[in-house]
């Protein structure tokens, strides 16, 4: 998000600076799944750059389909097979965030951006309208002043619990863990994203994502308010699932673990959060912004920086900064999601037995399919589309 948010404003010519604690390339937890958002979003910043390079790049996996499992016999595949006329574009593309995010990164210009890598924030004020950011960069304190912040600094903001929204609701909040793996059986030829709904966790699920090379990316999550009410270890359940699970555990005999399991927040879109005010704004995580259905983030959180560097052009111009000239963008950044919003605010209401019913009729009926069917042109054609952005 931090990094798109950079991109627009480079393209618009507004100087910024970054601060960042990690020093690029990094590893962040996540499913490294880039949806169709992220493939709009790229094509709004460089119309050519997803053809050009990323579908060129080999540390990108393009992802057809969908593979769902609900037992040993009972899966459903979802592939995308592009008609005369259709936009041949992948379903999803698979790509380690320590890859992607130095992807991004290093398109940043630093005509119009002073990126301060390895800089650790320690204490931010405002006073009389301008924001006082105090950090430690190479061993020096250092202090830096602006009329305007953004926070793109994930769950954990310093930004956003220096606006006191820090907040955490655990039905509007979810856990994830990963492992990356090397040499699972049974990997689709194109590379479709696995997705396993194991019947004795209902309204969590469990996946496997490839990745070039033969790796993949293992993982599962659960909403934070099932968690403590279970009191599920989400490490010991992913590997009870590589270990003992008769569905998967079959195809991880002669795999090998690439690291130690890894895990991490996920605030969910359908919380309510504040993401605007007098001289600041969020973005990405910090913003709230994981789809609460799928558990995806990269997508809503590069749309918002996108829209975001749209309204601060806007604020420039009117040389204002004041919570009124943001008052449409949390609309825009969370419109997009609302469908998702509502969908999971339904499926908290159902009792797991109903719920698993649910996802059983969806599969082993074939309406599925054929909704995927029905809708999946629509979808990669969107990766073309213009973002509509309502300041």
């Amino acid at each position: 998000a931090g990094a798109t948010a950079s991109l627009f404003l480079c393209k618009m010519k507004i100087p910024h600076t970054i601060i960042d604690a990690a020093v690029f390339p990094r590893d962040k937890v996540c499913g490294d799944a880039l949806d169709l958002k992220v493939m709009r979003v790229l094509n709004q910043l460089d119309p050519g750059l997803v053809e050009r390079e990323i579908f060129n790049d080999p540390e990108f996996l393009k992802a057809s389909g969908c593979r769902i499992i609900i037992s040993k016999n009972k899966t459903t595949t979802l592939l995308y097979q592009p008609k005369a006329g259709d936009l041949a574009y992948p379903f999803f593309l698979v790509s380690k965030r320590a890859h992607f995010d130095n992807f991004l990164v290093k398109k940043i210009d630093p005509a119009y951006a002073s990126f301060l890598q390895g800089t650790e924030v320690a204490k931010i004020t405002r006073r009389e309208g301008i924001w006082k950011i105090n950090a430690r960069k190479d061993n020096e304190d250092i202090e830096i002043q602006s009329k305007f912040i953004v926070g793109a600094d994930g769950d954990h903001s310093m930004v956003l619990r220096s606006v006191g929204e820090r907040k955490i609701n655990r039905a509007h909040y979810a856990g994830g863990v990963r492992q990356y793996w090397k040499g699972i059986q049974g990997l689709h030829e194109a590379g479709c994203l696995e997705l396993y709904f194991p019947k004795k966790l209902p309204l969590a699920y469990f996946w496997i994502f490839p990745l070039p090379g033969g790796e993949a990316n293992v993982g599962c999550g659960l909403v934070s308010e099932l968690i403590s009410k279970n009191k599920v270890d989400l490490k010991d359940l992913l590997h009870r699932i590589i270990t003992e699970d008769p569905v998967i555990a079959p195809r991880f005999t002669d795999a090998v673990a690439l690291e130690k399991t890894v895990g991490w927040g996920l605030p969910l879109a359908s919380a309510k959060r504040n993401v605007c005010g007098d001289g600041w704004l969020l973005v990405g995580d910090a913003a709230s912004l994981i789809c609460p259905t799928t558990g995806e983030g990269i997508g809503p959180g590069m749309m918002s920086g996108c829209i975001a560097a749209h309204f601060i052009q806007d604020a420039i111009a009117k040389k204002c900064f004041d919570e009124n000239i943001f008052k449409s963008y949390k609309r825009e950044i969370t419109r997009r999601l609302q469908t998702d919003i509502k969908n999971f605010n339904r499926i908290r209401k159902l009792s797991p037995g109903i719920y698993n019913l649910g996802i059983n009729m969806l599969t082993l009926t074939g309406l599925s399919g054929y909704i995927f069917k029905k809708k999946i042109a629509q979808w990669v054609s969107s990766a073309k589309k213009p973002i509509d952005i309502n300041l």
